[in-house]
């Protein structure tokens, strides 16, 4: 009996040793450096480990999934474009916050004689390579030439489609790049030092402009062995003099916390543009991209007054069909109580004029 109970008593020992350590080792998403890991960075409210890899998308998304004819979307662009309004550009309004829609993510931000822009992409491809990867079926509102002085470029994550060396090299030196942590390297290997790397709620300020960088739920990686290496987020960029407030989403799935953290600690927001496309099959695509419905709950978490719909329209990145986000998006605003005016989405090239009393779009797809 006596031999049993020190048995016995070892293996309460053993227990509750085992408790203890494990106790320490409890994942605590509210840490302030939750996200960051040993070799990199994770996300907070999923299992960055259950993500499938590039040869599963390849497998089993790819090749299965009936997928939208990059081709003859090529020859046939389906995704409504206007010539961009080039004096418009050239001569914005200083007292009103400017937006142009350029395609995909890119958006020319343009107020108080500022002009920024979100994820610059103008290469015909978003590729490591020239010669595969996903191809542009329609071309960018203006060539890079055309563009305005560029003051600032905000970057939301490595992903090519994002985050392309092409147009890092155009834009150049004179540019200021805002970057989040570990995506400053990449920016040094093309020759380009005026960069400011920031991790989640870090800010930075230029002028009269504050770049806050805000978490989102997606991931990093420009090759097969670089997954969460650099982070990602989305950007908050507050006009400090007139207090406007933008908030860019960039590229993310949805959670209940994070959004809603973002609209409590910086918002409310005057106008956010926020990704609608790029997110079947669900049962793939939902931890890391939302869906139109999930992007009117991003627009209402984040407190935002209206909202631009982006990523979508430019390259084939998933089996929707292409010309669907804008439909579902409608649909979702409707479900959701939002005007029609409240979440919008422009034609590539169009033009989005708003101050803090009125609104006036030049183009809009409501």
């Amino acid at each position: 009996m006596k031999k049993r109970n020190i048995i016995g008593g070892i293996a309460l020992a053993m227990l509750i040793g085992c408790t203890s350590i494990a106790d320490k080792n409890i994942f605590d998403p509210n840490s302030p450096l939750a996200h960051h890991t040993a070799t990199g960075f994770r996300n907070l409210y999923i299992d960055d480990s259950q993500k499938a890899g590039f040869f599963s998308f390849i497998f089993n998304v790819r090749f299965k999934e009936d997928w939208p004819d990059e081709e003859k979307l090529r020859l046939n662009p389906p995704t409504p474009t206007v010539p961009v309004n080039l004096p418009k550009i050239e001569r914005p309004p200083s007292h009103k916050i400017q937006t142009t829609w350029l395609g995909h993510s890119t958006v020319l931000i343009q107020h108080q004689g500022i002009n920024i822009l979100t994820d610059p992409m103008f290469s015909d491809r978003a590729s490591p390579v020239s010669f595969a990867g996903p191809r542009r079926y329609t071309d960018p509102a203006l060539h890079i030439e055309d563009l305005p002085k560029i003051d600032a470029v905000v970057i939301s994550h490595d992903h090519y489609d994002h985050m392309d060396e092409a147009t890092i090299n155009a834009l150049g030196n004179s540019v200021h790049w805002y970057v989040p942590l570990g995506n400053k390297a990449l920016l040094g290997d093309n020759g380009i030092t005026n960069v400011t790397e920031l991790d989640w709620w870090q800010s930075a300020q230029m002028d009269d402009v504050k770049f806050t960088l805000t978490p989102t739920q997606h991931w990093s990686g420009r090759g097969l062995f670089d997954r969460y290496q650099t982070l990602w987020g989305a950007w908050a960029i507050e006009f400090t003099a007139t207090d406007q407030r933008i908030w860019f989403g960039g590229d993310t799935g949805y959670n209940e916390i994070q959004f809603r953290e973002i609209g409590d600690r910086l918002g409310p927001f005057d106008l956010s543009f926020i990704p609608v496309g790029a997110y079947e099959p669900r049962w793939f695509m939902k931890n890391y991209h939302v869906n139109p419905e999930e992007a009117v709950k991003i627009h209402q978490d984040v407190k935002s007054e209206k909202s631009i719909g982006i990523h979508w329209g430019t390259f084939v990145l998933t089996s929707e069909p292409v010309t669907l986000p804008p439909i579902e998006l409608k649909k979702a605003a409707k479900e959701n109580g939002l005007s029609a005016a409240d979440f919008i989405t422009l034609p590539i090239g169009g033009t989005f004029v708003k101050s803090s009393d009125k609104q006036y779009p030049d183009h809009s797809l409501q």
